[in-house]
């Protein structure tokens, strides 16, 4: 318990809205909610269709796994969840968010695809999952876990509801450490990103909370830290596109 609040005071807390006296996890709710309407288009124009690749990297190091039961945590309107279902033809993909603006976008491709025996999205919180213990094969997130507002609680949750021997796939974005790809993303996500997705989004504040919270994840080999303290083990990650974006691995042991 001690060691829980040490490492909640260590973590930089960033949140959507300065001025709001809600906490982050009501902040990111209200925040994904406003801009779901728009998110899908500004998430594959203002990342140039690259996020489309990085999921499928994601998916097809899933398949040696041929998980049947899958778990898509921060699920948003489902881009992972469809492209895991389509590859990896699992039992069930059930996909969990905080923002029920994003599962209605989501819940309707459910339909136009008539998908509903395999895939279904409910409103839930990541850091107190509606799970029994050991019930999915893997849990997967993608651009997730840098929303949580306890990231060591939320790794806790997916560790709890993984069957021995699951495995934890986790995208998310990371720090480029070269040149120019360092300076050109950073120019890019600070400067350009937060001015169309503002005027797209009308969201002033949601793509400015974006690069703040990429700066603010504990990347690298300082995330699969953190998945080790809470008892995963083989951690691995692997980084996609000279380092703006990484996949994390690991397993329940």
């Amino acid at each position: 318990m001690f060691l829980d609040f040490v490492v909640l005071i260590m973590q930089k807390i960033v949140k959507p809205y300065d001025n709001s006296q809600l906490s982050k996890k009501k902040q990111v709710e209200k925040m994904f909610d406003n801009i779901s309407s728009n998110y899908d288009f500004l998430n594959h124009f203002l990342s140039f269709g690259i996020d489309h690749i990085w999921r499928r990297k994601t998916i097809r190091l899933m398949q040696a796994k041929n998980p049947k039961v899958i778990l898509d945590v921060a699920t948003g309107t489902g881009d992972l969840a469809f492209a895991a279902y389509k590859k990896l033809n699992p039992d069930k993909i059930i996909g969990l968010d905080l923002s029920n603006g994003m599962l209605e976008v989501g819940r309707n491709k459910i339909k136009k695809k008539k998908l509903e025996d395999k895939l279904e999205f409910v409103q839930g919180d990541s850091e107190n999952l509606p799970f029994e213990d050991n019930f999915f094969d893997s849990v997967m997130v993608s651009f997730g876990v840098r929303n949580f507002e306890n990231l060591n609680m939320g790794l806790k949750e997916i560790f709890r509801v993984l069957k021995p021997s699951g495995n934890i796939f986790v995208l998310e974005f990371s720090k480029p450490k070269k040149f120019p790809i360092k300076q050109l993303f950073g120019f890019y996500s600070k400067a350009i990103l937060p001015i169309l997705g503002s005027f797209i989004s009308k969201d002033k504040s949601a793509y400015h909370y974006l690069p703040a919270s990429v700066d603010a994840f504990p990347e690298g080999k300082n995330f699969t830290n953190e998945l080790e303290e809470v008892g995963f083990s083989n951690s691995t990650l692997k980084t996609l596109t000279g380092g703006i974006s990484s996949i994390y691995i690991a397993e329940k042991p």
